[in-house]
Formats: C-alpha cells, sequence, structure tokens
C-alpha cells in the first residue's frame, strides 16, 4: 500500500514540479523580453504582473519536489550526539509539523482566494484574476502536505530514510 501510495505521490509531485518549471520559464522569457524592450524604449506592459504570479507557481510548484528529495535546510548540530531513535523521532515529527503548516497555508488562502473571487480582484497592470494563482497554492500546499505526510508514515513503518531521500 505504502508503494502504492509512495508511485502516485512521486507522480503528483512531479505533475507540479512540471508547472513550477512552466512558471520560471514563463518568467525568464517576460524578464528578458521587458528588458530588451526597455532597452529600445518600450517595456512589456504587466510585465511585473506575469513576474510576480510565475514566481508563485514556481515557488510553490517545486516545494513539494524540494521535501521528497530532502532539499530542506536541515540544521544537524547535534545529530551524531543524538541516539537513532532520537533522530527518528525529530525526523517523523518535523515532517508532521510541516504537514500542519502547509495545511494552515492552504486553508487561509483557501479562504483568501474565496475573498479574492468574490471581490473579483486582480493584479494592477493587467488584470490577471488573483483566485486562479491563490487556487494553485492551495493545491501545491496540499501536494505538499500529502508529501510530508507520507514521509513520517514512511518513516514510522520501515525505520530511517536514506540521506536526501523520503524513504
Amino acid at each position: 500500500m505504502l508503494a502504492i501510495l509512495d508511485k502516485f505521490a512521486a507522480r503528483v509531485i512531479a505533475l507540479a514540479a512540471f508547472v513550477g518549471t512552466l512558471g520560471l520559464l514563463v518568467e525568464v522569457a517576460v524578464i528578458l523580453i521587458d528588458v530588451i524592450g526597455r532597452y529600445f524604449g518600450s517595456p512589456l506592459r504587466g510585465a511585473q504582473d506575469v513576474t510576480q504570479m510565475a514566481m508563485v507557481v514556481l515557488v510553490f510548484g517545486g516545494m513539494a519536489l524540494c521535501d521528497r528529495q530532502g532539499g530542506h535546510i536541515a540544521v544537524d548540530v547535534f545529530e551524531k550526539a543524538m541516539p537513532l531513535w532520537a533522530n527518528r523521532l525529530g525526523d517523523i515529527l518535523s515532517a508532521l509539523l510541516g504537514a500542519t503548516i502547509f495545511l494552515g497555508i492552504a486553508w487561509n488562502m483557501w479562504k483568501s482566494a474565496a475573498l479574492s473571487q468574490l471581490l473579483n480582484l486582480s493584479t494592477n497592470i493587467i488584470n490577471l484574476p488573483k483566485d486562479w494563482f491563490q487556487y494553485y497554492v492551495v493545491v501545491c500546499c496540499v501536494i505538499t502536505a500529502f508529501g510530508m505526510i507520507l514521509r513520517a508514515i514512511t518513516l514510522i513503518a520501515r525505520g530511517a530514510a536514506r540521506k536526501g531521500h523520503a524513504a
């Protein structure tokens, strides 16, 4: 069962990372076009709006992959001095705490997106609807929390994970 969930999580996380990659490509293209346009006296209208929203797509799209690959910052000053069970417990608790934080972000962003939809809020220059991006953040945060919960369950069921891999 864990193997099936892990395979499903890997695919969903890869999809989120792919969308984040598209956000990066859009951001680079917009900045490049805007800089060239500014040089010729005609900057790209709405470049700031697109860049800000592309950054949202980029950051939250890659968050689950970063966690899955063990890419988050870890301070291991006392790791060698502590027993294995304490390190495992810390890994489990940090995964559960991370999942709680991301679910909290998702909940608050869900409420914010509903408000943005109600008030028809959009970006300043080219009026991109903010709720689309806020709902995207909700989905990515739920994916990240799911990955963290799966990592905690895997650590509990199988023992310590290999360094840089979510077991």
